[in-house]
């Protein structure tokens, strides 16, 4: 089906529900779909795990960031399958999956969530940098304080982080 057609059969709140770890993977299963017809959960996890991979740039950056000791943490919408994501792309060498919407049971762009995130880390906002393709998300980080980088593409926001002042390997490039 479409994506249209998925986006009107869907449970209007099942998928969000399951990104704030409210119900597991079983209750997802059973009200997928507003008419609860069976679907092929495994199938939809097998298609998800084929479609991760890292953007152009992106793993060089991440690892010119680790390599120059920068403490960096996934902050993602995003429920318990984070772990498909770790099992094929092993960003853990990077970064910590700190920040998940499943074990906060809050959501991007949530000011709360953004919050919680920097009491977590007993920082001040403003020595954060928050990145993410989504302009809210970004928008709702500089309203608490963050400095937000909308993500384009891994050279702008290499360019961006160096404007910052953020120092990266360049080398390695």
């Amino acid at each position: 089906m479409s994506l249209k057609e998925l986006i009107e059969c869907k449970h209007p709140t099942a998928w969000l529900e399951f990104e704030n770890g409210v119900i597991d993977e079983e209750e997802l299963e059973g009200k997928f779909f507003k008419d609860r017809r069976p679907f092929d959960l495994q199938g939809l996890k097998n298609c998800m795990r084929r479609g991760y991979s890292y953007i152009d740039g992106v793993e060089q950056l991440l690892q010119d960031l680790k390599q120059n000791n920068y403490e960096m943490h996934a902050f993602t919408n995003y429920p318990i399958w984070y772990r498909i994501i770790e099992d094929k792309l092993n960003i853990s060498k990077y970064l910590s999956w700190t920040f998940c919407s499943c074990m906060y049971g809050k959501r991007k762009p949530d000011p709360d969530f953004y919050l919680a995130v920097v009491e977590h880390l007993k920082v001040d906002p403003a020595s954060c940098i928050f990145v993410d393709d989504r302009i809210k998300n970004v928008e709702a980080a500089v309203g608490v304080g963050i400095t937000g980088l909308q993500f384009k593409n891994s050279d702008l926001l290499r360019q961006d982080l160096l404007r910052l002042g953020v120092d990266i390997a360049i080398d390695a490039q």
